[in-house]
């Protein structure tokens, strides 16, 4: 059993020299390697936003991991396990066709897979339910498809 400790013990401590030898020497981290980020995440609740403007719920909603251009720059995205597609080049990747029906899909239920991406994702369907609570209410399907239709008009030609 010690030896087996002093082992584990060893290869932690030429992990911890490789890594902090290549942050002393100036060099960049290794490939696929994310340097640890002093930044902090700050949570906040969802607020309302008009369910007829699809460019003031991106904005508000996805702009913080897809970015303002939905180019999958935005702030967040450094606490992300991994970055989130550009949303304008939906269209290019399905053969020219924009996925709407996938992407109302993901906004309702989630991404579902490892297709879309890591599953950081929130699923909006239920969060759009419960800034219009009463049941009868269309309001989340507006919202959906508004959004849907915004992400669609940034599509690269």
């Amino acid at each position: 059993m010690p030896v087996k400790l002093t082992i584990g013990c060893v290869l932690a401590a030429v992990l911890l020299l490789i890594t902090s030898g290549a942050r002393l020497s100036g060099q960049d981290p290794p490939q696929g390697t994310q340097p640890p980020t002093t930044k902090s995440l700050k949570v906040v609740p969802v607020t309302y936003t008009q369910p007829d403007s699809g460019p003031q719920m991106f904005k508000e909603y996805c702009a913080s991991c897809h970015g303002v251009a939905g180019k999958g720059d935005g702030p967040a995205v450094v606490f992300l396990k991994t970055p989130p597609p550009d949303l304008r080049t939906m269209a290019q990747r399905n053969k020219g066709k924009y996925p709407a029906a996938k992407v109302e899909s993901m906004l309702r239920f989630g991404p579902g897979s490892e297709a879309h991406g890591a599953l950081d994702m929130p699923t909006w369907g239920p969060i759009f339910r419960s800034l219009n609570p009463d049941s009868r209410s269309h309001v989340p399907d507006l919202r959906v498809h508004n959004l849907t239709g915004f992400i669609e008009s940034i599509q690269e030609k």
